[in-house]
C-alpha cells in the first residue's frame, strides 16, 4: 500500500474515528460529574439566552482590560482566527469536508488563505517564543502545551509544502503529480485529530461547554427582586 493511500484511507477513518470517540468520552465525562442541587429562587429562568450571552460575549476582552491587553492576548486572537480561515477558506479543505459530509460553502479567494497560513504561522511562532522567555508560562508549560503546538504548526508547514494538490481527487483525476508532500500532509492533519481530544486543543470545542455553563449559572443566581 502506498503511503498517500494509507494516509487518504485506513489512517483518515483511525483519525476520524479517534476524534469522534475521544470527544463523545470528554463531553460524557463532564456531564456525568453532575451538579447539586440548587433549591433557590432563580433570578431569571432565560439561561439559554444566559448561555449564549457568555459564549459570544467572552470571545471579545471586557471593556475594562482592553487598554493593558498584552500580546499573549492579542497574539492568541490572530492565530485562532488564522486558523479558522485556513481550515474553513481553502478550496481543497471545502472539497474535503464536502466529500466526507456532502456539507460545502464557498471558499475564500487563495491570496487571502495563503495570507493567513503566513500570518499564522509567524502567530504561533510568537507564542512559542513568548511561552519560552516568559517565566512563569515556562514553569506552568507542560508536555501537553508544547506537543499541541507542535501538532497544531506541523499541518501549516507541511500544508506548504502540498499547496494546489487536490486531497481527495476522483479517480479518474488519477494520481496528484508529487503524492508524497500530500501525504505527509494528510497525516500531520490525522495525527491533530487524534490528539485534539486529549490534549489542551479540547478547548476548541469545550470552551463552548464551559462558557455555555458558566454562562447559565450566572442566569440563574441571585435573588429575584
Amino acid at each position: 500500500m502506498e503511503l498517500l493511500d494509507f494516509a487518504r484511507g485506513p489512517a483518515l477513518w483511525a483519525s476520524l474515528a479517534i476524534l469522534l470517540v475521544g470527544v463523545a468520552w470528554r463531553i460524557w465525562a463532564i456531564f456525568r460529574i453532575g451538579t447539586t442541587a440548587d433549591f433557590s429562587e432563580p433570578r431569571s429562568k432565560r439561561l439559554l439566552a444566559g448561555a449564549w450571552s457568555a459564549i459570544i460575549g467572552r470571545m471579545v476582552p471586557q471593556r475594562e482590560f482592553r487598554n493593558s491587553a498584552t500580546l499573549a492576548t492579542s497574539n492568541a486572537y490572530v492565530y485562532h482566527i488564522g486558523l479558522a480561515v485556513i481550515v474553513f477558506g481553502y478550496l481543497p479543505h471545502v472539497y474535503f469536508v464536502e466529500r466526507l459530509t456532502g456539507l460545502s460553502w464557498p471558499p475564500l479567494p487563495p491570496s487571502i488563505v495563503y495570507a493567513a497560513v503566513a500570518l499564522t504561522c509567524v502567530s504561533l511562532l510568537i507564542a512559542l517564543l513568548y511561552r519560552l522567555t516568559d517565566p512563569v508560562l515556562r514553569l506552568i508549560s507542560s508536555f501537553d502545551d508544547y506537543f499541541s503546538w507542535f501538532v497544531a504548526f506541523l499541518p501549516l508547514v507541511t500544508g506548504m509544502a502540498a499547496l494546489n494538490q487536490p486531497f481527495m481527487p476522483d479517480a479518474s483525476q488519477g494520481p496528484p503529480p508529487y503524492p508524497l508532500p500530500l501525504a505527509i500532509h494528510l497525516l500531520s492533519v490525522e495525527l491533530l485529530l487524534v490528539w485534539l481530544p486529549f490534549g489542551k486543543l479540547a478547548h476548541s470545542f469545550l470552551v463552548f461547554i464551559s462558557r455555555g455553563m458558566t454562562g447559565a449559572a450566572f442566569a440563574r443566581r441571585g435573588a429575584r427582586t
